[in-house]
């Protein structure tokens, strides 16, 4: 078994409320649910206005599979116009880690 996880550091745009980051951030968090079928949350910078910290999990007993969902979750929110992706960190782990 292995769980391949990426996190997102992105930078809103031009938004001026918790209220507003949240209408930014909660559709991108349930397209990549709907779209590829992964866990995901927004899970750091709660109190940053303009910053968001995006983490999803995809498990699969296929590595191929892991990098597959993973890439594709990683361009589908780099092209999100309302965002600036500054990192995307992705880890493999297996069962014997």
């Amino acid at each position: 078994m292995y769980v391949g996880t990426l996190s997102f550091d992105l930078l809103l745009g031009d938004v001026r409320s918790l209220k507003e980051k949240r209408s930014v951030v909660r559709p991108i968090i349930a397209e990549l649910h709907r779209k590829f079928a992964v866990s995901v949350a927004e899970v750091g910078n709660m109190d940053l206005h303009r910053r968001a910290e995006i983490g999803l999990a995809v498990v699969s007993g296929d590595t191929g599979h892991i990098d597959d969902v993973l890439s594709r979750c990683e361009r589908m929110v780099a092209a999100r116009p309302e965002v600036e992706l500054l990192s995307v960190r992705r880890r493999l782990h297996s069962d014997e880690d």
